[in-house]
Formats: structure tokens, C-alpha cells, sequence
């Protein structure tokens, strides 16, 4: 039985936390009653908007017996620890990806929350939006695809002094950007090896123990055992001048790209535009199929086995990139 309202505790104080409060105060079935975030002013702040109480630290928002659902939107290094602690409390838990930076961690918090009967939710808002959508509705027109090309840069000049530029909060790009990954294992389903190379431009002015970063370019290839290859490009930064948000994938009877929000199925026959959906109120959408999960039980549209695959295939990136060999995934 789920407790009516749900009673919410908040980890963070960004922008997906935002997100997050607002879906939960506008739904019934749910009220946010604590917010923890890194610095106690802005929890505060953050808080009243909210009409919720503010909390210096995680432990203490988990220490609270009233709190059913714990919802983490913070640095990616602390998602795994937070996540233990919540599930050992009894309480749900939903966790923007990655789930954790470590795959065993995540092995070990999935089955944690087996043990515990409660709610493990990695949030993979890129499987609910528009490009997505329209990208798996049209694939049959195709036919047997071979070739698939994904690509997200993002130009910052300055770089921001931000935990998203630093390796260990953030983690390596493709692990703390797990959905670049997702996406494709969602599509092609098994991978079977994995090369990649990455590079990092590191800002001058920066201490040697903060490992911040002014720039960063990984690009992996992708072996499917469907016979698929796919090339995945993530970038951020100062060093890079041109963004792009781009997904191309061949088939024997077609091809189609995607630029931003514009999309085209081109076939012998020529050319057609294929409508995209927006890219708003997916963490709305998120939420509330969470809350259908817990009251009605409506099935998740993603599950944490398959984001744990997603983060598996990450790391064997990460292990390519480092080594300059060819990783098996699964093969330890």
C-alpha cells in the first residue's frame, strides 16, 4: 500500500529539481516535504517556493519516517550513495541517470531494492521525447538498419566553473551522459564491443585537485549483434566552435536524420518530413508515470535493467578510451 498523499523529499536544487517540485505540487497524489541541497541558502529559498522544509544534509532528509519517495537530483559521484541509504531507509527512490558512476554499485542497488519491495527509478526522459518517438515510429520504413551516426556538442565559451566539468563529479562523459548510450542500446539492443577516444582540454586557471576541464570530445563505436555499427559523439566546451544535435541512421531502404527538431525519411522516392514532438514537460511526464507506477500500477516506460546496461556499455567506453583497445562488453 502507498501512503496518499506520497510524501516527497528532495535531493537538489537545479533545474530538474525544479521540475520535479512543480509536478509534485501539482498533483494530488503527492506533496514535497523537504529539500536538501549543497548550499543551506538556497534550500531555503528553494524551499519556500514550495512550501517545503529545508535540510542542511541527505542523511537527515532520510532520517525523516514521513518521507516515502526520495527523488536525487544531484552531482552524478553521490547518486549511488544517496540511493543505498534511501532504499536501507525504506524508502522509493527515483534517480536522474546515472544511476551510479560505478556498474557494480549499480548491480548491487537494483537488487537492493528487489530485497527491500521498494521502487527503484532511473529517470530517462530522452525515451519520452519527440525526437526519440518519431525516430522508433519510423525505423520500419528503412527496413534493416546498418549504420547509425548520434551526436550532441555543445559550444561554452567561457566553460563554466560547474561539477559538470569536473571527471569526478560528473564522471566520464559517456557514463555521466549515460542517455547518449541509452539511446542507441534502446534502439539496436545488444552490444557486443565497444572503441573510443577521448580528449580533454584543461582549464588553465584551474587547481590541480579540482581536475576541471575547459573542454572534452568522446566519440565511440558502437558493434551491435544485430550487425549494426553505430558512432556516438559527445562534446562540451571552449575548445569546440559549431554545435549539433544530429542522429542519422541507414537502412537498406532509407535513411533518416534528424537535425535538432527537424526530421527527414529519405528513400528512392525522395524526400519526406517526419514530425518531431517537443522536448517540454518530460520530467512532468517522468513523474507522473512514476506516481501511476506506485498507485495504479501503469508500467514504467523504462526499466533500471536496461539503464544498467546502458552504464555498462558506458564504462567499457570509458576502459577503450583509457587502454586504446577494444572492449567486449560483458566479457568480464
Amino acid at each position: 500500500m502507498v501512503p496518499f498523499p506520497l510524501n516527497v523529499g528532495l535531493v537538489g536544487t537545479g533545474y530538474a529539481a525544479k521540475l520535479r517540485a512543480e509536478t509534485f505540487q501539482a498533483d494530488s497524489r503527492s506533496q514535497l516535504v523537504a529539500v536538501v541541497g549543497h548550499e543551506l541558502e538556497r534550500a531555503v529559498a528553494f524551499s519556500q517556493t514550495y512550501q517545503a522544509e529545508a535540510l542542511d544534509n541527505w542523511s537527515a532528509l532520510l532520517d525523516r519516517p514521513e518521507i516515502d519517495l526520495v527523488v536525487i537530483c544531484t552531482v552524478n559521484r553521490d547518486h549511488g550513495a544517496i540511493a543505498r541509504a534511501a532504499l536501507e531507509a525504506g524508502k522509493h527512490v527515483v534517480v536522474e541517470y546515472p544511476l551510479a558512476l560505478d556498474v557494480a554499485e549499480a548491480e548491487m542497488l537494483i537488487a537492493l531494492a528487489r530485497t527491500q519491495n521498494k521502487l527503484l527509478h532511473v529517470e530517462h526522459i530522452e525515451l519520452l521525447g519527440g525526437l526519440h518517438q518519431a525516430l522508433r515510429k519510423s525505423l520500419p520504413q528503412i527496413g534493416s538498419v546498418f549504420y547509425a551516426r548520434y551526436a550532441t556538442i555543445n559550444p561554452q565559451n567561457p566553460a563554466p566553473q560547474k561539477w559538470t566539468y569536473q571527471p569526478e563529479l560528473f564522471g566520464f562523459p559517456f557514463l555521466g551522459a549515460t542517455s547518449r548510450i541509452h539511446r542507441l542500446t534502446d534502439l539496436f539492443g545488444t552490444v557486443t564491443t565497444v572503441s573510443c577516444q577521448a580528449r580533454y582540454w584543461r582549464q588553465p586557471e584551474a587547481d590541480q585537485d579540482s581536475g576541471l576541464y575547459q573542454a572534452c570530445l568522446c566519440t565511440a563505436h558502437l558493434n551491435f549483434a544485430n550487425g549494426v555499427l553505430a558512432e556516438v559523439t559527445y562534446g562540451k566546451g571552449e575548445t569546440l566552435w559549431q554545435s549539433a544535435r544530429t542522429f542519422e541512421v541507414q537502412g537498406i531502404q532509407g535513411a533518416l536524420v534528424f537535425d535538432g527538431d527537424r526530421g527527414t525519411l529519405i528513400q528512392a522516392a525522395g524526400e519526406q518530413v517526419v514530425e518531431v514532438g517537443g522536448r517540454r514537460g518530460l520530467f512532468a511526464k517522468d513523474t507522473a508515470n512514476v506516481l501511476d507506477h506506485l498507485y495504479k500500477g501503469t508500467p514504467l516506460y523504462v526499466s533500471p535493467e536496461a539503464s544498467l546496461y546502458a552504464l555498462k556499455v558506458a564504462d567499457a567506453a570509458r576502459r577503450s578510451a583509457e587502454t586504446g583497445q577494444v572492449v567486449a562488453v560483458g566479457s568480464e
